[in-house]
């Protein structure tokens, strides 16, 4: 089958969840169709001629819009890029159309169609009759009104309500008028279902990752130094990875170095030097965004995952464990992973079991060594290239029983 599969979000090597999301998902379904590609970001936001290169590798042809195309070409501000502006996505729009027309495009696959709703309704209309999947990261009206509880502001939580109660509107339509909507997590595929009578469209299509880009650290960073505890992520202001951070800035830190004393705090993530700005103390190193976080990780005592509001899988965890470090996480934090605490993760929700639960594992190597490991196995059976592969290939055998 021919696959286009466009998304807003790419970029090599992978920065953050989102990235590595799209990633894989390239890789895994060139293993399985005639894939093409239409990126809606950038070279420069991709990663320049190198991670063109990278993609290129993964599809039969890898193209731009035209939009990013201009504007990459004539050096206008990274942040027009990414503009909604309507003229342009007007012109996404008939450049996908045409492409899907000249190219005779089975399938067209929405990586994360969560955020690219008008495009998806748009090209629908105008081509009924291609075969359409969007592809979600999470629940994305989850994602938005679970940070309600977090804002001070009330003017800002009916903000963040009515963008909600928008996304849930927007997620009943698209579930309708798409062939296939695809969730990261059975927790997310029942929201999905919940929506639409025909319970069949809804299919997973799981974050995963490619184990054998975490069998090599590189090089231990400079004056890295143990015991220490590991944070990454992408951080904005009042986003959840920011929220994650001060929770453990305000709640767990000072506990934890009243019992290890020496103890050091790694944040990594694009981002974080800016929110994160005002932090002041010698034993928390802020690192920003950083080519590969696996020298920081691969070193780490101990992983972190605090998160109170987010929606999907988290990356995080998966990457932990693929490189046998420890993890507590809150319970939200392991959404949609089948962990167990206790067995191959530790989940705590108050700052003083978070606590206790990083201080086991820093002092008892054995314990450590064993949550670590049992959780490894778990990514290795369920999480890796292949597990996405074998779902990829039962969404397109459903689209092709259907025509």
């Amino acid at each position: 089958m021919k696959v286009l599969f466009t998304s807003p979000i790419i970029e090599h090597p992978a920065a953050g969840g989102p990235q590595l999301r799209i990633e894989n998902s390239i890789k895994a379904l060139n293993e399985i169709c005639e894939l093409h590609v239409i990126s809606r970001a950038s070279r420069r936001s991709l990663g320049g001629i190198k991670a063109e290169k990278f993609y290129k590798r993964h599809c039969v042809n890898f193209i731009y819009v035209p939009r990013v195309k201009f504007f990459f070409e004539n050096k206008v501000l990274r942040d027009m890029e990414f503009g909604f502006n309507k003229k342009f996505l007007d012109k996404d729009e008939d450049f996908i159309i045409n492409y899907i027309k000249q190219n005779k495009i089975d399938i067209i696959w929405f990586g994360y169609g969560n955020i690219s709703y008008e495009l998806m309704k748009n090209i629908k209309k105008k081509v009924p009759q291609i075969k359409m999947i969007c592809d979600t990261d999470s629940v994305w009206s989850r994602f938005v009104l679970r940070g309600i509880p977090y804002e001070k502001d009330i003017h800002k939580k009916k903000l963040i309500e009515k963008e909600g109660r928008k996304k849930e509107q927007e997620e009943k339509e698209w579930v309708e008028f798409c062939d296939v909507t695809t969730a990261v997590s059975k927790v997310d595929a029942e929201y999905y279902k919940e929506l639409t009578e025909d319970k069949n469209k809804i299919k997973l299509f799981s974050n995963v990752i490619d184990l054998r880009n975490y069998e090599d650290a590189g090089e231990r960073p400079m004056n890295f130094q143990n015991p220490c505890i590991y944070l990454a992520g992408t951080f904005e202001p009042n986003s959840p990875m920011d929220k994650a951070a001060r929770w453990v800035l305000d709640n767990v830190w000072d506990k934890l170095k009243e019992i290890i004393p020496d103890i050091r705090f790694y944040i990594i993530g694009n981002g974080s030097k800016n929110t994160l700005s005002d932090i002041n103390d010698e034993a928390i190193s802020i690192v920003g965004k950083v080519d590969s976080v696996l020298p920081y990780l691969k070193n780490a005592d101990v992983a972190l995952v605090p998160l109170f509001f987010e929606s999907g899988t988290r990356f995080k965890i998966l990457e932990a464990a693929a490189c046998k470090i420890p993890i507590v996480s809150t319970t939200l934090g392991a959404e949609g992973i089948p962990v167990e605490s206790g067995q191959n993760i530790l989940i705590a929700d108050e700052a003083d079991d978070f606590v206790e639960n990083i201080v086991k594992l820093i002092k008892d190597k054995e314990f450590a060594r064993i949550i670590a490991e049992n959780c490894n196995r778990l990514i290795e059976d369920k999480y890796g290239i292949q597990n996405l592969i074998e779902e990829g290939n039962l969404i397109l055998r459903y689209i092709e029983k259907k025509e």
